[in-house]
C-alpha cells in the first residue's frame, strides 16, 4: 500500500492526536489518585486540591504542546526547576503540600514527554511507583512525629530550669497531651505571659503553617 504525502501527514496527525489523548488520560488518572484519593482524605484542604490539579494540567499541556525530540530534555529540566522554586507569596505553604505540588508537577512532566506507544511500560511503572511511594510515606503510623503546640502561657514562674517537672505536669494536665519538652520563644514580664512551644509525639502529622517566630510588635 502506497500513501501519498497528504495521507501520510494525516496518519501522522491522527497518531499524534491519539498519543495526546492516551497520555492525557493517564495523567488525569494519576493526578486524580494523587489528589483525590491520597491527599484530600487525609488533609481535607480543598484549596490545595484546586492548586495541585491545575498545576498538573497546565504543566502537562505546556510540556506536550511545546516539547519535541530536540528540546524535551532541557525543556523538562528547565520547567521543573521553575516549578521547584515556586512559592505562593500570599500564604506560607507547608512542607508536605510543597511535596505534593512537586509530585503533581512531576507527573505532568513524565506523562507529557513520554514516547508513546513504545514507552507505555515505563510510563505506567513511573506513575505507579511514584503514587505508591507517596501513599506509603504519607500514611499515619509509619514513624513517630514530634509536633509542636504554640501556647501563650500564664505561669512564667514555672519556666525556670529548677521547676521544669512542674511545668511539664501543668501542661500535660491542661492540654491532655504527653508533653515531654518545651521551648521558650518570648517572655512578657509586664503582662506576666510567655509564648512557649510544647512538644509531644504522635503518629499523625498535621499540616500546619510554619511559624514566623515573631508577631511584629
Amino acid at each position: 500500500m502506497i500513501l501519498d504525502g497528504n495521507s501520510s501527514s494525516t496518519l501522522c496527525s491522527l497518531q499524534q492526536w491519539s498519543s495526546f489523548h492516551c497520555a492525557f488520560v493517564v495523567d488525569a488518572l494519576a493526578v486524580f489518585v494523587l489528589v483525590r484519593l491520597l491527599y484530600y482524605p487525609r488533609h481535607r484542604n480543598k484549596d490545595f486540591v484546586f492548586s495541585f490539579t491545575l498545576f498538573n494540567a497546565i504543566n502537562f499541556l505546556i510540556c506536550h504542546l511545546l516539547g519535541n525530540n530536540t528540546l524535551e530534555v532541557g525543556f523538562a529540566f528547565g520547567l521543573f526547576a521553575i516549578f521547584s522554586i515556586l512559592r505562593y507569596r500570599t500564604v506560607a505553604v507547608p512542607i508536605r503540600e510543597m511535596a505534593y505540588l512537586l509530585v503533581s508537577v512531576t507527573l505532568g512532566l513524565i506523562n507529557a514527554l513520554a514516547s508513546l506507544p513504545s514507552g507505555w511500560l515505563e510510563l505506567l511503572v513511573a506513575n505507579t511507583g511514584l503514587l505508591t511511594l507517596v501513599a506509603v510515606l504519607d500514611r499515619d503510623g509509619t514513624l513517630p512525629h514530634e509536633n509542636a503546640l504554640v501556647i501563650l502561657y500564664d505561669k512564667p514562674e514555672l519556666l525556670v530550669p529548677a521547676r521544669n517537672e512542674e511545668l511539664l505536669a501543668d501542661l500535660r494536665q491542661r492540654t491532655g497531651l504527653q508533653i515531654h519538652r518545651t521551648q521558650v520563644d518570648r517572655v512578657d514580664l509586664v503582662r506576666e505571659m510567655a509564648k512557649i512551644r510544647a512538644f509531644h509525639f504522635t503518629t499523625s502529622t498535621a499540616s500546619t503553617l510554619p511559624d514566623s517566630g515573631g508577631e511584629g510588635d
